[in-house]
């Protein structure tokens, strides 16, 4: 099974592999082609209502390999109004063959236009996995003219990737302003790479469901890549603290450790950043940025009674990065204990806060962020080959129950369940402190996003800004480099 979302990042993904949405785009038409021929004979009437997106691109292409039946497309809405090139081609493509192709810019005064009455085949390919909520118009008066031409009748529906008003996860179809459910009633279901949850319900209703491979290859799922970025796109209505507020403890030892975190975290798209850090380093660690809001605790380094004060400044927050630079006194691993034995939300867990993670039964939504050293400690795994590693790692997170990410030169990311593997960055990140900026990132991309996509984003994107900073200046980076670089690696556009 694979969402919506998933699906538009692992087709970007397939993209950045080499394989383009067009390549794509053919063989899911030559897939809708083939279902034509399961349900009908040569000669047959069919008709192809479309959508202006890929959808409605997958379809154009299908009539193309239909040559042996009457065939008509029918695009609802102007054709200057295409939303891609490649859909546009295809499109196109329509004409230069002589196609029987028309916009129909007014389906409810035009219903005849549509072509549905004699159709023995209607494929709707108005909406694909990407839309969800009631239809609109004009697809919602489309939806209701298929269901009446199909009523009664020996007409098949074949619908594209998801009947249209059909959620792709959940099933569901939406209540329409006029009080009524309005959907596509498809017998038959051609998606794409991998079953959609909502397509159970489509079952449940007798339609039948066949999943086509078109070419999308294992690795744009497996590896991350820039689609994993589509979940940070930012709604333009946007308030401050809408993209989240993040607390880093850490510090005493250390005071670059914090610092870099907190940092990572402001570029990496927190709207606040907090630092609570003990009071001997905090006025070091609040001259590195004014962009920082610090809270120091006596003494010099994390204890047991300072658990109050830091249970308070998590209070509200929506992540805690728990670990950069608190070092590994007795009384530092108890309050990292006890804190999380009462901790109930969510929080990122990086270097020597790691090894009390197994010993700790929390309530606590958890992304672990170990190295290969660090996992050992933490009684985790140990193999050098990344393939070998990811299974001892699932394995590990599975018994865990949380979120675990490996860093190393393929860093392994996982839930126990669900497994990505990130292959960005390089060898001059070998440097230190450039863990404390991938847990800072990491946890700022966990305000919004589900731990397993924020850690798998947090790497791409720290391993992407060490990219970037070698491709400009060569090794010899130092970790306050990634930083500046960081709203460069998380760009959706690049």
């Amino acid at each position: 099974m694979i969402t919506a979302d998933r699906m538009a990042a692992v087709d970007a993904n397939a993209a950045a592999l080499g394989v383009p949405r067009k390549q794509l785009m053919e063989s899911a038409g030559n897939a809708i082609a083939r279902e034509v021929r399961t349900i009908a004979d040569p000669g047959a009437t069919v008709t192809v209502v479309c959508g202006r997106g890929n959808n409605g691109g997958d379809a154009f292409v299908a009539a193309r390999f239909l040559s042996e039946y009457d065939v008509r497309v029918r695009l609802l809405g102007r054709s200057e109004s295409i939303s891609t090139a490649i859909a546009r081609e295809n499109w196109d493509a329509l004409d230069a063959a002589e196609i029987d192709a028309e916009a129909v810019v007014d389906p409810t005064g035009e219903p005849d236009r549509l072509a549905l009455w004699d159709a023995d085949v209607i494929v709707d390919a108005m909406l694909g996995t990407g839309v969800s909520g009631p239809l609109r118009e004009p697809e919602r008066t489309v939806a209701k003219r298929i269901t009446e031409a199909a009523s009664g009748t020996d007409t098949a529906v074949l619908a594209v990737d998801v009947p249209s008003g059909v959620d792709a996860d959940t099933g569901e179809i939406a209540v329409g302003p006029d009080g009524e459910r309005v959907a596509v009633p498809a017998d038959r279901i051609v998606t794409f790479h991998d079953a959609k949850p909502g397509l159970a319900s489509a079952t449940d209703a007798e339609a039948t469901v066949a999943v086509a491979d078109i070419g999308i290859p294992d690795a744009a799922e497996l590896f991350t890549g820039p689609g994993d970025l589509l979940g940070l796109d930012r709604d333009p209505m946007s308030h401050k603290g809408d993209h989240g507020e993040v607390l880093i403890v850490g510090g005493g030892p250390y005071t670059g450790a914090p610092t870099l975190a907190a940092r990572a975290a402001l570029r990496a798209g927190a709207d606040l950043v907090h630092v609570a850090c003990p009071e001997s380093i905090a006025r070091e660690v609040q001259g590195f940025s004014e962009n920082l809001i610090v809270h120091g605790f006596p003494g010099e380094i994390l204890e047991p009674e300072h658990l109050d004060r830091i249970s308070e400044l998590a209070s509200g927050r929506d992540v805690v990065v728990f670990g950069p630079g608190l070092g590994d006194a007795d009384p530092t691993l108890t309050a990292v204990e006890r804190f999380l034995e009462a901790y109930d939300g969510r929080a990122v867990i990086d270097a020597d806060a790691l090894q009390v993670v197994p010993n700790v039964e929390t309530d606590a939504t958890l992304v672990c962020t170990p190295h290969q050293g660090e996992l050992r400690a933490m009684g985790g795994p140990s193999a050098d080959d990344w393939r070998e590693r990811s299974d001892l790692v699932r394995e590990f997170a599975a018994d865990l129950g949380q979120t675990v990410l490996v860093k190393g030169a393929y860093d392994v990311i996982t839930d126990g369940e669900n497994l990505r593997v990130n292959r960005t960055g390089n060898p001059g990140m070998t440097v230190g402190g450039t863990g404390d900026v991938l847990a800072g990132a990491v946890g700022a991309v966990a305000c919004t996003q589900r731990p397993l996509q924020a850690a798998a984003i947090g790497a791409y994107a720290n391993g992407r800004a060490g990219d970037l900073v070698v491709e400009d200046q060569g090794y010899g980076l130092v970790a306050t480099d990634l930083i500046d670089r960081i709203p460069e690696a998380v760009r959706t556009d690049a």
